[in-house]
């Protein structure tokens, strides 16, 4: 099934990749590896904010999680000329929770995302990551950045 149908399936349109908030590109291609700029977490009413530890639950951050893998996804489809499908694999995420200091479950957090790339992927969506708690920009709940093998 291509990645067009699978995301269909899940109820997914890929929206307009989201532009840069500084002075920085939102993705580099090095040979057959798309490195995209870290996507943070927002929906159709916005910004996704919040923060774990502090009044938001883990799921409410799993899908702050999950709406930044979207993101992610738009921007690949960006660097590959608007057609998602030469994606062949994601490689690697790195993952940043707005949390409190005791807070210790951003596993638990970024699996929205990694949970979701699977879905829509298959094989093709396991990845390497790391997640880390970390003070955001514009107080969002999630910031991801990731590594995308590309034809």
């Amino acid at each position: 099934m291509s990645i067009t149908d699978r995301l269909a399936e899940l109820g997914v349109t890929l929206p307009d990749a989201p532009a840069p908030a500084a002075n920085y590109v939102p993705f580099v291609r090095a040979g057959g590896l798309l490195f995209v700029s870290g996507q943070i977490s927002t929906g159709p009413e916005g910004l996704i904010t919040g923060r774990l530890g502090d009044g938001m639950a883990v799921a409410d951050g799993a899908a702050a999680a999950r709406a930044c893998a979207i993101s992610l996804l738009a921007q690949v489809k960006t660097a590959c000329d608007g057609d998602i499908e030469r994606l062949t694999r994601v490689v690697k995420l790195t993952a940043f929770v707005n949390c409190t200091p005791d807070f210790g479950d951003q596993p638990k957090v970024v699996n929205g995302a990694s949970d979701f790339l699977v879905e829509a992927l298959g094989e093709a969506g396991r990845h390497s990551r790391s997640a880390v708690g970390a003070s955001l920009p514009f107080g969002v709940a999630v910031e991801i950045e990731g590594i995308f093998e590309t034809r």
